[in-house]
């Protein structure tokens, strides 16, 4: 089951998950004020988080986690399609997200397009992939 979560609630799997050397209060962005957060739970636990950031017709998605004893079994690709469906809903036309060359292999497999655009920050190297959505209409 997914559902929006406050951004504290995102910390400790950003932090295990991505940066597992960072302390727990260096997770907060600015930013986390103008996202939205969701987070995926199987057994009441929380399991998965990603945050969510709406520029327009943009849709960024950040920090995706997924609690290592669950990876592999579709968490991961049940929150991008999730969290597609509702940038879909709210006019979006495309969702992208700086990927670690790690998860490119899974982007990819989520449809997800590589940019060539690549940079390195804070130890980690990335390339930004995106996807071409399209809005859902809706008529009443």
């Amino acid at each position: 089951m997914i559902e929006q979560i406050t951004p504290s609630l995102t910390w400790r799997l950003r932090r295990d998950v991505l940066y597992p050397d960072q302390k727990m209060f260096e997770m907060e962005m600015d930013e986390d004020n103008d996202g939205i957060h969701f987070g995926a739970f199987k057994d009441d636990k929380l399991v998965g988080v990603v945050s969510l950031f709406q520029n327009e017709n943009d849709f960024q998605f950040r920090k995706l986690a997924i609690d290592p004893s669950v990876q592999n079994t579709g968490i991961g690709s049940i929150i991008l399609q999730y969290i597609t469906a509702h940038a879909e809903e709210n006019r979006g036309t495309r969702i992208w997200c700086n990927a670690r060359i790690t998860a490119i292999g899974f982007y990819l497999k989520a449809g997800f397009k590589q940019t060539g655009t690549l940079f390195s920050k804070n130890g980690y190297d990335y390339e930004i992939m995106e996807k071409a959505i399209s809005p859902t209409s809706i008529t009443i």
